[in-house]
This record gives C-alpha cells, sequence and structure tokens, in this order.
C-alpha cells in the first residue's frame, strides 16, 4: 500500500526545524532527506528513521522494524513521537550528522 501525500507533508512539516528537509517519491513511497542525506522512510504511511547509536540514546526506548519486505530493521516512529516537533527534529538532526555522505556513482 503506497502512503499519502499528507502523510509526507505531515513528517516533512513536523522536522521542518531540522534543516534541509526534503522528500523524494520512490516505488510509491518516500525517502527523507536532510542535508542531502536519506535519513528517514515513510512506508505505509508510517515514519521510519535510519538508526543511529545517538539516536537510539536520544529514543531510548526503540522499536525497530524493516519499513518494507527484505529491509534493514529502521527505528519506527511512534503516533506519539509523530507529535513531538522538537524532538523529532533532534532526532532528524542527529541521524544526518552520524550517517555518512551519500557515495557518488563513477559514469561510466
Amino acid at each position: 500500500m503506497a502512503s499519502q501525500q499528507s502523510t509526507v507533508d505531515f513528517v516533512i512539516d513536523q522536522i521542518s526545524a531540522a534543516g534541509d528537509v526534503s522528500a523524494k517519491k520512490m516505488f510509491g513511497e518516500y525517502g527523507i532527506y536532510c542535508g542531502g542525506k536519506m535519513v528517514a522512510l515513510v512506508c505505509d504511511d508510517q515514519f521510519f528513521v535510519k538508526p543511529t547509536a545517538g539516536g537510539r540514546s536520544l529514543l531510548k526506548t526503540v522499536t525497530e522494524a524493516s519499513p518494507y519486505p527484505g529491509a534493514k530493521p529502521c527505528f519506527l516512529i511512534s503516533a506519539e513521537m509523530l507529535e513531538d516537533r522538537e524532538g523529532l527534529a533532534e532526532l532528524i538532526k542527529i541521524t544526518a550528522r552520524e550517517l555518512p555522505l551519500p557515495v557518488k556513482k563513477k559514469k561510466k
């Protein structure tokens, strides 16, 4: 089931204080970017954040789940946490800071 645009718009609004955030549609779902790094996914209208040590420390209690079959587990963000704009923005800032920059593909 594809995610609704309204869910993605809500997530982007909630994390806007994290900096340069955007969403890109991917196979009916969405990748969430901060500072050019993919930090999260919206799949089946649920918000998944890539796992980092700092994110785990901030969240304290973590629920991990795969956003789609075959994917590595991510932090599944609860509806309650989605309402916490400041906490969510901080989580995204920490995640973006800890993730490496994407590797540029070489042209053939």
